[in-house]
């Protein structure tokens, strides 16, 4: 595989040539995401559907882009959330690295958002107190929100060892990106308006233009109140 230059970024690219079968839930993942965009540059959120991995949801998630260099966890895995020893929805995903190697994550993160482009990190634990360094690998694919954006990530995070006193963070070891079909620079192929569907677990709303609020779905929650009680 041709490796990207990272390094004017700050990130350097230092990346295993062949696929390591040791993390069979990011090739899951990977294959997934490829098939699911089936010839356009980059799928939509809305598309993604939880039994295609069911193999690897608990190392999976969701981001959602918050800044420029920044997005915040919507959806995560069991195993996420034992790494870090709480919940991460709704935390970065600089959470899961050391100081140190944020700014890298944060450029990459760029890359992804604004390539588009799909990006591949190794990643090696802390070691220390309670810490025997874990090894761990993760994948970042973009998504297209409802509204055309490239938005969202679906990726997989699998790190490897025993977990050990938790926070448990990482360092970069390597990292690899490289452009979808054409980027944003050719031609994207995909949908105005993108096929909804329910999945992953959140609830996905089509979007309602204005004019046409009749059409909007009525909430599906009332009150009920019995004088009788």
């Amino acid at each position: 595989m041709v490796q990207d230059d990272l390094s004017r970024d700050g990130v350097v690219s230092h990346f295993p040539q062949r696929p390591d079968t040791r993390f069979p839930a990011v090739s899951v993942v990977r294959a997934y995401w490829e098939a699911l965009r089936n010839g356009r540059d980059v799928p939509f959120r809305s598309e993604i559907d939880p039994r295609g991995i069911e193999s690897a949801l608990e190392h999976t998630f969701i981001l959602e882009r918050i800044a420029p260099r920044l997005a915040r966890f919507r959806l995560a895995g069991t195993h996420l959330n034992d790494l870090i020893g709480m919940e991460v929805r709704g935390m970065p995903l600089t959470s899961f690295f050391v100081p140190s190697a944020r700014s890298e994550v944060e450029a990459v993160l760029s890359r992804v958002f604004d390539g588009p482009e799909t990006a591949e990190l190794t990643m090696a634990g802390e070691t220390g107190a309670g810490r025997a360094g874990m090894e761990g690998r993760m994948i970042l694919l973009p998504l297209r929100s409802d509204l055309g954006d490239v938005s969202r990530v679906l990726g997989c995070l699998v790190g490897l060892g025993p977990i050990g006193r938790t926070p448990q963070r990482f360092g970069i070891a390597g990292a690899r990106v490289a452009p979808t079909i054409g980027g944003a620079r050719g031609n994207p192929g995909h949908p105005a308006i993108p096929p909804m569907t329910r999945g992953f677990a959140e609830d996905v709303r089509p979007f309602v233009r204005p004019g046409n609020v009749a059409h909007a779905r009525r909430p599906a929650l009332r009150l009920v109140v019995s004088d009788g009680e």
